[in-house]
């Protein structure tokens, strides 16, 4: 019968230990690193925004392009875009002003927040509140509450309600940048 007698030495162990705690943390740094880098590029190659003449909005893309619009407004100008949402109105508008508005859910039990581009539109007043309508503009900069991307409406025409009703907070892959366009 044979019986093995380890001798474990605890400078050894934890030499062993702290080599392959360093060598975990290189391999996580670099995947990190990675995914920005490459992150980054993809960025470049496929924006939140399409370059065209006209770039069309959608639900998934909306509070990404909401967002990077807003952080760097003087990028932006002269973008024409086109979206769908509903007239909403504050009390402090103008009467040529409306916001194109989509319902934000911020949490899992149905909590929204309204967020959308303010649009400016000299017949804005035709178009009742909580209407869906589809508007093509250009984004110029304005002032609301200070500096702020307004949308001046090229044009609009009421549509119906689109299947998905709401839109999402922006998504990880949201990377601030400037002049995406």
């Amino acid at each position: 019968m044979f019986v093995y007698n380890f001798k474990i030495n605890g400078s050894k162990v934890f030499k062993a230990f702290f080599i392959c705690v360093i060598i975990l943390v290189i391999i996580i740094l670099g995947v990190v690193v990675f995914r920005i880098f490459n992150g980054a590029q993809n960025s470049n190659n496929s924006s939140c925004m399409p370059n065209n003449s006209i770039s069309s909005i959608s639900a998934k893309n909306y509070t990404n392009v909401l967002k990077a619009v807003h952080d760097d407004v003087d990028s932006y100008v002269g973008v024409k875009i086109n979206f769908t949402g509903y007239i909403y109105r504050v009390s402090d508008l103008n009467k040529n002003q409306f916001v194109l508005a989509r319902d934000m859910l911020i949490s899992s039990n149905s909590q929204c927040l309204v967020v959308g581009f303010l649009c400016e539109y000299e017949q804005a007043e035709n178009f009742s509140d909580n209407v869906w309508v589809n508007v093509t503009g250009e984004i110029i900069k304005g002032d609301y509450h200070g500096d702020m991307p307004i949308l001046k409406v090229m044009e609009i025409k009421e549509v119906s309600m689109p299947d998905e009703e709401y839109v999402y907070p922006p998504d990880e892959s949201y990377i601030p940048t400037s002049g995406i366009v």
